[in-house]
């Protein structure tokens, strides 16, 4: 096996760029505002659980098939099933990343833009239409299209710098000052009178409220905020030296994710119900009701600002790795060098994402069945793409890869955790984790 030339330097870097990959859109954004619409405390207690029984595992399996072979994701594949189909499930993630991006990119660029706007005092004021301020924002394509740009752009000057020298710095500076951000907003936001009625409804479990559909979209949620199913983490755990445990770091990055979730609700529930607004608004939470919350608090202006700093670096530390999966597949054959590569991809993925840009403005009344490119894009790869990735790994690892390796792999440094795998592991990952995705995938496909 050819030796990798750029490691992360230590586990901590690793767990924390790992943890950055999975801890984006979905944890911060996404997590509330369906736990918002689907009853609270019942959907987060579910969706914690399913995240310990399906999304742990799952990413465990990307990280043994990653480091077992020191390999991105497509010669991955290659090297452990050769001569076969299971190369696709590479390709269907280099396939899903490049796509994912050309709306996520979009996204990161509303985000930065209206992050911009709260240092200058733009976002929160008396006479400001929050509705219609987002609005204006996404129906702009000089707006949409400079912030598109400027998120590519921040990408593509982290990327080029490698593992240790690009992503693992950035991660090591955007990773602790997340935290250190959200912690800030969470104690303001438990002082605010009422905030407690925000807790309860976020932390306390009320299942007359948990509906069949409720269930499965926390059982979707539970694998998809890990950033797992597109072989990410395989890639990223590529490389991963020999001498760290698979186990323990995968359990690190899952409690991290769950962490930040619980953050994300207590900074943001105790603040909607504060100010007697609705929990259930959906994905326009974010851009529309808390900038109206946190306009009416005093110091909202700042904490606002903090707030949409560390969802722009969230939303920056999963968009490198879905980046990296990408560069390190045309790069693996040494032919190509990093830096123009990573520029290259960088201006192809900005061409392939502007028509999402433009999504609700130049091309508002275009659709392709029913949908805007923007929305068709999101179900492709939210719906179909994403799960089949996760359902094809589920397989692979259960009922391909050769379980020895697989062992070997779940026990280096983590001599004592035999039984574990026997118990736990590779009868989850061979029976009950590929037939609960399998589940989700059918269902999902009627959404």
């Amino acid at each position: 096996m050819e030796k990798r030339q750029d490691l992360w330097s230590s586990k901590l870097g690793f767990i924390l760029s790992t943890a950055g990959a999975a801890i984006g859109l979905g944890a911060i954004w996404k997590t509330p505002y369906v736990t918002g619409m689907n009853g609270g405390g019942a959907f987060f207690l579910v969706f914690v659980i399913l995240t310990l029984l399906i999304g742990l595992p799952m990413l465990l399996s990307e990280f043994i098939i990653g480091r077992s072979t020191g390999k991105e994701a497509i010669s991955a594949y290659k090297q452990l099933a050769p001569r076969s189909l299971w190369v696709w499930i590479g390709r269907i993630g280099v396939i899903g990343c490049f796509l994912l991006l050309s709306f996520y990119s979009v996204v990161g660029g509303w985000v930065l833009i209206y992050t911009l706007k709260s240092l200058t005092g733009g976002v929160i004021g008396e006479q400001v239409n929050y509705v219609a301020l987002f609005g204006e924002t996404i129906s702009s394509p000089s707006t949409t299209l400079l912030g598109l740009g400027l998120f590519i752009a921040i990408n593509v000057f982290v990327l080029a710098g490698g593992i240790q020298a690009g992503i693992e710095r950035a991660n090591k500076i955007l990773m602790p000052l997340l935290f250190l951000f959200f912690i800030a907003i969470v104690i303001r936001s438990l002082t605010l009178p009422g905030a407690m009625e925000g807790v309860k409804f976020f932390l306390m479990p009320s299942f007359e409220n948990m509906t069949s559909q409720a269930f499965l979209y926390a059982l979707g949620q539970s694998f998809f905020s890990l950033a797992v199913g597109f072989s990410c983490m395989v890639t990223y755990s590529s490389y991963l030296k020999k001498d760290v445990s698979l186990v323990s770091s995968a359990n690190s990055v899952v409690w991290m994710n769950i962490f930040v979730s619980l953050l994300a609700g207590l900074a943001i529930f105790p603040v909607v119900f504060s100010f007697g607004l609705q929990p259930d608004e959906g994905p326009g939470l974010l851009f529309m009701v808390l900038p109206e919350a946190f306009g009416q608090m005093a110091f909202g202006q700042l904490f606002l600002a903090l707030f949409l700093m560390l969802f722009l670096f969230a939303t920056l530390t999963s968009s490198f790795s879905l980046f990296e999966i990408i560069i390190a597949a045309l790069t693996a054959s040494g032919k190509k060098r990093r830096v123009p590569t990573t520029l290259m991809i960088g201006l192809i993925v900005f061409i392939a994402a502007i028509p999402s840009a433009l999504s609700s403005s130049t091309l508002a009344d275009f659709s392709i069945f029913n949908r805007s490119v923007f929305d068709l894009t999101d179900f492709v790869v939210s719906n179909v793409l994403l799960p089949l990735g996760s359902l094809l790994i589920a397989i692979f690892i259960g009922w391909k890869m050769n379980k020895t390796l697989v062992k070997e792999e779940f026990l280096t440094a983590n001599r004592h955790g035999e039984g574990l795998f026997h118990v736990w592991y590779y009868g989850m990952m061979k029976f009950f984790v590929p037939i609960v995705i399998a589940i989700v995938f059918v269902i999902s496909l009627k959404g």
